[in-house]
């Protein structure tokens, strides 16, 4: 997993230390004590709820499946953060993502703490009806810990809309009258989801892709002209050139990051390389994304993965290996898949100049620090993947009001919202050396420990 969360606390508060415009009125021995205390804090969860569910399969067995909802900070709201379904889900996992959510919601003001929680299953060994029980039973063991007000779950990888619904009928019916439409975001929209809900996240991995190499660099170019940066010459050496790009994992995310670099109208992009847990595909043309889209849709999410596949989706491609996709020599890599996708085996195989994390952690710390070193561009997760939370926020307000907004605003109000938090930090990374992961964490720290400060919780 890229940095554990203790190192990313302890090296924003580091660089933060010197600085006396931040919690000024520290100082000597007390701010020692301050900042001792801020590590403590945000390096930590508060709550860790583990338990066994009990599944009566339908083969008439019965097994104890792995199940966690960690809470890590509730410094700006109530918990927030997806359940995922996946068979590598341990508790490290877990409270590490959790943590991440944290320091994104302070990134982008979203009112939230960092919540996570997960299954240790692969869901597609599991029949409808058990994947239903498992994820009311889900609910019954930690109906005492979520709440529209407490903790909010969503969907992560392995879980959606429909299993978003199903938990969310459960809690209504263990907690007759009470609030219940905010007690899960990332429902369908019948049943009180918020419109866009699904492509917020892919569409936003796509846009701070967009926003960084044309509406910052076209409104800045001079001032990054200028700079002793090297990540200020990366961005200008991709400036105004045909683009290539290449996209791991096409779920939600990379499909729909997919499609909206294939329509954009505002660079010159091409996606040439797509993959799934099966199959890379590659055209050095450019593939239809549409038609792939297509094909994954009425085909339980999987790509083309044979040259009569290829023939039925009626699209034109070279089949590679799985892993192929991230050693191709383009000039953007977006991960959306799984963690630790890049790692010291193959980071100095990587070409792409500038990489897009879709995924959470999927570049771990010694990797980063060497592609960073050598001058690629790491828009990182904190900042690339915020689009489901922000939309969820949207929909949890939704559900509270019982209003609910056009699919053309909730878009609106999402990139006006990464926008805000893309022309905070931006400046500062062309403006000095740091990658801009690390810009991103220090100003969510700055954030979580200013508001901290102010509720004094720091002694």
């Amino acid at each position: 997993m890229a940095s554990n969360t203790s190192t990313i606390v302890q090296e924003s508060l580091n660089a933060l230390f010197d600085d006396q415009t931040f919690l000024p009125d520290l100082q000597d021995e007390t701010r020692n004590k301050a900042f001792t205390s801020l590590v403590s804090i945000l390096s930590t969860p508060n709550h860790v709820n583990k338990s066994f569910l009990r599944i009566a399969l339908e083969n008439g067995k019965v097994v104890r499946i792995p199940a966690f909802r960690v809470q890590h900070n509730d410094t700006m709201g109530p918990y927030k953060g997806g359940i995922r379904f996946h068979e590598s889900v341990n508790e490290d996992e877990i409270i590490n993502l959790a943590s991440l959510m944290t320091l994104k919601n302070a990134l982008h003001d979203v009112p939230f703490g960092g919540g996570k929680g997960g299954v240790v299953i692969n869901p597609r060994e599991y029949s409808m009806k058990e994947l239903h029980l498992i994820c009311t039973k889900y609910v019954q063991y930690f109906s005492d810990v979520i709440g529209t007000d407490k903790d909010i779950p969503a969907p992560d990888v392995g879980t959606g809309a429909r299993e978003m619904d199903w938990m969310m009928a459960e809690f209504k019916s263990i907690h007759p009258g009470m609030r219940y439409r905010g007690s899960f975001t990332g429902k369908s929209v019948e049943n009180g989801g918020s419109l866009g809900r699904r492509e917020a996240t892919g569409k936003g991995v796509y846009y701070t892709f967009r926003y960084m190499l044309h509406d910052f660099l076209k409104d800045q170019r001079k001032w990054l002209e200028e700079r002793d940066n090297i990540f200020a010459k990366t961005a200008l050496n991709h400036a105004d050139k045909s683009l290539t790009i290449a996209i791991q994992g096409f779920g939600n995310v990379g499909s729909v990051a997919a499609l909206e670099a294939y329509h954009c109208k505002y660079l010159n992009n091409k996606v040439i390389a797509v993959s799934d847990r099966h199959v890379t595909l590659y055209n050095s043309d450019g593939l239809d994304i549409p038609g792939l889209v297509a094909y994954t849709e009425k085909n339980n999410g999987d790509l083309p993965t044979s040259e009569d596949e290829l023939a039925h989706a009626d699209v034109k491609a070279t089949i590679m290996n799985r892993d192929d996709v991230l050693d191709l020599d383009v000039n953007v890599l977006v991960l959306a898949a799984l963690e630790d996708q890049i790692h010291k085996e193959n980071m100095q195989d990587i070409k792409a100049r500038i990489i897009v994390e879709g995924a959470n952690a999927p570049v771990t710390a010694e990797a980063d620090k060497f592609l960073s070193d050598n001058g690629v561009i790491i828009i990182p997760d904190i900042l690339a993947n915020a689009g489901g939370v922000i939309v969820s926020y949207f929909e949890w307000l939704q559900g509270r009001d019982t209003q609910f907004l056009s699919e053309d605003e909730i878009f609106k109000r999402q990139f006006a919202k990464m926008k805000h938090t893309f022309d905070t930090v931006l400046p500062q990374f062309f403006g000095d050396p740091f990658p801009l992961r690390q810009n991103c964490f220090i100003y969510a720290v700055m954030k979580l420990s200013t508001i901290l400060y102010r509720q004094g919780k720091l002694y």
